[in-house]
This record gives structure tokens, C-alpha cells and sequence, in this order.
């Protein structure tokens, strides 16, 4: 059935059975992944889905159902299940249906290529294994390498009782090359990473040299005296230490004593040269959308400005809770998820330095270029962290060999007080948070 009819077939069952306000809220996604490892697909993913959740309030409560049936069917199930939910449900939390946000601040994005749809999974396959043959080609000590390309297309549509009626189609394509060299008995690996709307702008010859030249480069590594380094943290390895400590940012975490920044607001909380802006509305990044998973506009905003907490990220039962405006970040990681508090697209604004300028700055220090453990090896509710790590020694703000075998420690948001230069090389490589290169003044590292 089409979606606005079944809604309103859903709303006009849900009135009789006693609904005050209703929603639905519609997910459909399509995904294909091909991944290559010696010349042969190792993997290959075709999918398609469409979900719809509902909920509704009937006597004062929440009640909630989903389904992935859209028929006539389906429609006495939903309303059934969600009076049978909101019965049960104790929550202590008020819960409201959105009415909408002004009409004019609901952005107009173009999250959308038609040509990328156009390309064919022929050509994708085609695209892999001319990248894995173009690495092997690249050195006689490439011994192995996997490649992998995926893209996702999809629509959210979300409608409501209250004359809310929105939609957001968007779609995307990422992947990345893995290779790994050895010299000996010398084994090391590396990777490139890359996502675009635009599928010509994936070159395989400079994804597969990316990714060989670094593997090389680690060949030969050693480890180095236990110390406080200066440390200059490469784009990727920045915006994954903010990507694991994102969290702390949301209302939900804090109202829930699971981040340090309770009552943190307008005070600083970090170096004055990093500001974290959240922005919904790039046209380059999967997660840009003109209204999040309740219905609200979504808008960018400064959570970090020059150092100092400007605000926490907010879905409505949070904002409501701190007596403020939700900001738009109100998340539904599936069609059948409850509604959470997250980022959008999530970056350290960039400075004006640029990477070759940074490491001249470094006169006895380390460049870490990969993190590992950040699963087991970071508290996000502290903010501590202790993570195995390699890169490069640098003297005299030249490169001088690799490093591995190095456990660097501390706390996230000491770390960003101590941050010297903020580089220019913003690089959304993979997913929906990042930063640029960053020069840490001082940082504990364990080597022998």
C-alpha cells in the first residue's frame, strides 16, 4: 500500500480506538557492497527494506508498535500493539507528538545524485578490481589486498496527526582499499578510506597508492623511550578520539550521569583555538537532512565555540527536561529504534595550518597516524583513554623513521586544552564526524 494512504487509514483507526495524537514514522533503504581479495568477490550484498513505526499517546501514555507489512492488515495490528505497549509503560517522562517547526526554517538539502544511481553494479565490480590490481602493481612487496565499495539509497518520511508531513530522500557511496606489505618478516598494513555523492571522484589509482605508500612507509618500525611527547594527531586519528567521545555532548548522557559535562554549559571546557560545530545541513555528508527523526527543523550550531561549551545536542524529551529548545538531534538508528539523542555531522572546525607546517613545528615528538582499542581503551563518560597507537618519530620537525608498539594516555577533553595548532585538513572520509590534523603540546606515551 502507499505510505500516505496507509497512514491515514493508521490515524483514522487509531481515532477510534482513542488516540489523541499519532505518528508514523517511515524507513526505506537500499544497499549493494562488493568487496575483492585476490582477484575474486569475496563478498557481495544486495538489500532492500521498508519499515514503519507508530506511536501514539491514549491516556496521557506512549504507546508504541512497528511493522514492516504495509497492507490493510497491518493497520488494526499497529493500533492494537501500541494501546496493549502504552498500558504497560512507566515512565516518569512526558512524551509529545511534534507539531512542526516553522515552515521556512525547514532547510532545503539536496541529499540526492540521480547519476550515482545510474551506475551499474558491473561497473562497481569492475571499479574494485582494477583498484586491487592497480596496488599490487604499485610494489613487489604488496602481499595482500581487499578493496571495498558500497553505496545506500534511501527515504525517511515522517507524518503525524498534528499536519506534519515530511520526506528526505538521499543516497551515498563509500568503501575503502586495505593493503598489507611485508618485507621479511616485516608485516605491516594500511588504509584508504573514501566516501562521495560523485562515484567519478574515486581514482583508483591514487586510493591504491594511498593506502600501499602508508603500509611501506610503517616497514622497519620500532618502538621508543616512555615519556610526555608532544604528539601531532593525523586528520583520521582527530576524528576518531571525537567520534569516541561524542557522547559526552548529548543531553540524554548528561541527564543521565554519563558525561563529565553536566553544568558545564558556558564554561571552557577545552583550548580556545577548537571550536565543534554541528551541521546538518552539508550537501556532501549522508547524515545532512532538514529535520531529525521527531520532525524538528534541524539547523547548525556552534556545541563548541573557541572552548567553551555553547550547548548540548537535544532531542524534545531533553529539552524539555533542561527547559530549552530541542536542536534537532533527535536519532532513530532503525524504523523500529526508540528515539536517542546523536550528531549529525560532527567536526572540529579547521584551522590554518597545514599538515607540513604542523610536523615542522614538532622538534622531539610523535606523529600518530592509527589508534587502536578505542572499543575497550576509552571511557567516554570519563573521558579517559589508554590505546595502542603507531606513526612516525619526528626530530627537528623532520619525519626520522615509524613508530609502533606505543600506548598513548589521558583524559579527551584535557587533551583538546592543550591543543597548540589546529591544521586545515577537514577530511570526511568515512562516516558523519571528523577533524583536522591536531598539535597536542604534551601527551604521556609507554613504549620499552
Amino acid at each position: 500500500m502507499e505510505v500516505k494512504v496507509f497512514a491515514e487509514k493508521l490515524f483514522a483507526a487509531g481515532r477510534e480506538m482513542g488516540f489523541d495524537a499519532m505518528e508514523a514514522y517511515v524507513a526505506s533503504r537500499n544497499l549493494f557492497r562488493v568487496g575483492v581479495f585476490k582477484s575474486e568477490i569475496d563478498s557481495y550484498t544486495l538489500a532492500q527494506s521498508r519499515g514503519l513505526s507508530f506511536r501514539g499517546l491514549i491516556n496521557g501514555r506512549m504507546g508504541y508498535s512497528f511493522t514492516e507489512n504495509l497492507s490493510a492488515d497491518s493497520v488494526a495490528l499497529l493500533v492494537d500493539d501500541a494501546r496493549a505497549n502504552a498500558a504497560v509503560i512507566d515512565s516518569e517522562d512526558p512524551e509529545e507528538i511534534f507539531g512542526g517547526s516553522p515552515e521556512a526554517t525547514y532547510a532545503d538539502i539536496c541529499s540526492f545524485s540521480p547519476a550515482l544511481e545510474q551506475v551499474l553494479a558491473a561497473e562497481k565490480i569492475t571499479w574494485v578490481k582494477e583498484v586491487e590490481q592497480k596496488a599490487y602493481g604499485l610494489d613487489v612487496r604488496v602481499s595482500t589486498v581487499q578493496v571495498s565499495l558500497g553505496n545506500s539509497s534511501g527515504e525517511t518520511m515522517l507524518m503525524n496527526t498534528k499536519g506534519l508531513n515530511l520526506a528526505h530522500q538521499g543516497n551515498f557511496a563509500d568503501g575503502y582499499v586495505a593493503a598489507v606489505v611485508k618485507e621479511g618478516e616485516d608485516t605491516k598494513s594500511a588504509y584508504a578510506f573514501f566516501s562521495s555523492r560523485d562515484f567519478s571522484r574515486f581514482d583508483p589509482a591514487t586510493l591504491a597508492k594511498e593506502a600501499v605508500e602508508e603500509a611501506i612507509s610503517l616497514l622497519g618500525a620500532a618502538s621508543i623511550e616512555s615519556g610526555q611527547y608532544p604528539v601531532l594527531l593525523r586528520h583520521d586519528v582527530a576524528g576518531e578520539f571525537l567520534a569516541t567521545f561524542a557522547s559526552s555532548f548529548s543531553a540524554e548522557a548528561v541527564q543521565k550521569g554519563l558525561s563529565l559535562l553536566k553544568d558545564k554549559q558556558g564554561e571552557q571546557i577545552m583550548s580556545s583555538n577548537i571550536t565543534i560545530i554541528d551541521d546538518p545541513h552539508m550537501p556532501e555528508r549522508p547524515n545532512s537532512a532538514p529535520f531529525d527523526a521527531e520532525g524538528v527543523a534541524t539547523a547548525a550550531k556552534e556545541v563548541v565555540l573557541a572552548g567553551r561549551l555553547m550547548t548540548l545536542l537535544h532531542n524534545l524529551k531533553t529539552a524539555k527536561k533542561d527547559g530549552v529548545n530541542s536542536t534537532g538531534n533527535a536519532y532513530k538508528m532503525a524504523f523500529n529504534a526508540p528515539v536517542t539523542v546523536a550528531p549529525t555531522n560532527l567536526y572540529i572546525q579547521p584551522g590554518k595550518r597545514d599538515y607540513a607546517d604542523l610536523v615542522a613545528h614538532i622538534e622531539h615528538g610523535l606523529i600518530i597516524i592509527a589508534v587502536q582499542g578505542t572499543h575497550s581503551g576509552a571511557n567516554p563518560v570519563s573521558g579517559d583513554f589508554s590505546l595502542s597507537a603507531y606513526g612516525y618519530l619526528v626530530r627537528g620537525g623532520q619525519v626520522v623513521r615509524p613508530v609502533n608498539q606505543v600506548t598513548i594516555a589521558g583524559n579527551f577533553f584535557k587533551m583538546l586544552s592543550d591543543v597548540q595548532e589546529v591544521g586545515n585538513d577537514l577530511h570526511f572520509k568515512m562516516g558523519s564526524i571528523a577533524a583536522p590534523s591536531l598539535l597536542i603540546g604534551s601527551l604521556a606515551v609507554s613504549g620499552k
